[in-house]
């Protein structure tokens, strides 16, 4: 699956938030964005998942050539895309279980109920979840790690072709960033699905091997290139 962002425009709230971003990720690719806050990160990540508060004014996307501007969420989600939110909602009374579990049929994934749980339990354990937490409401009453951990839990069950992670390291501890690492690269080798990853800072990208560096800044991709453009924004930042 490849996924194609062609020159795209987005306004939030009447204002031009992305002016003229464009990105194409193959499968199996890690692609990283990067830039400072209220560049337009969240913004692209959300649209290209279909937000329906955004606009997107000019520009496509595309699925393996096929325009989804117009496609519903939900419709982009069973053509194969996964979005990780930056900040996860609390969702009282829906639980984890039964909500992963009516997902992954949704997207035509036949698994027998067991089955099921068998991989669920071992992705938590590979996710130092503790398995009382999978029993209980989704993120509700959760830490910024653990909801971190269940958005991770999510992509690892539903398998998506293409996924947008939104800052899957904010907020978390030196070993919370290493386990979601891990896993991240886990999943890519297992299923070869391409993934965005945003992020503000280098460290998650420490236990990574990324193929692509985007630096986004004042709703444009600004700088392009390998590994080496983490090291330059480290020693000089981005306001160079």
């Amino acid at each position: 699956m490849r996924l194609e962002i062609e020159n795209l425009h987005i306004n939030a709230d009447e204002k031009e938030i992305v002016k003229g971003v464009s990105l194409k990720i193959g499968e199996g690719e890690l692609h990283v964005l990067m830039g400072p806050n209220g560049s337009g990160k969240s913004t692209l990540a959300k649209a290209v998942m279909g937000h329906p508060l955004l606009s997107v004014t000019s520009g496509d996307i595309r699925i393996d050539g096929k325009s989804i501007r117009n496609a519903r969420p939900d419709e982009r989600a069973r053509l194969g895309l996964f979005l990780e939110f930056q900040n996860p909602a609390e969702i009282e009374g829906l639980g984890i279980i039964s909500f992963l579990n009516t997902a992954r049929g949704s997207l035509g994934n036949s698994m027998h109920f067991r089955d099921f749980m068998k991989e669920v339990k071992e992705r938590s354990a590979g996710l130092a979840l503790k398995e009382e937490l999978i029993g209980r409401s989704l993120n509700h009453g959760f830490s910024g790690g653990e909801k971190k951990k269940v958005e991770v839990l999510q992509m690892a069950v539903l398998k998506p072709k293409i996924a947008i992670l939104d800052e899957p390291d904010s907020g978390l501890d030196v070993d919370s960033v290493r386990v979601i690492a891990e896993n991240i690269n886990r999943l890519r080798k297992e299923t070869s699905m391409g993934i965005l990853l945003i992020t503000h800072y280098s460290r998650i990208l420490n236990y990574m091997e990324p193929g692509f560096i985007h630096v986004m800044k004042d709703g444009r991709i600004v700088k392009e290139g390998g590994r080496e453009l983490i090291k330059e924004i480290e020693e000089r930042g981005y306001s160079e």
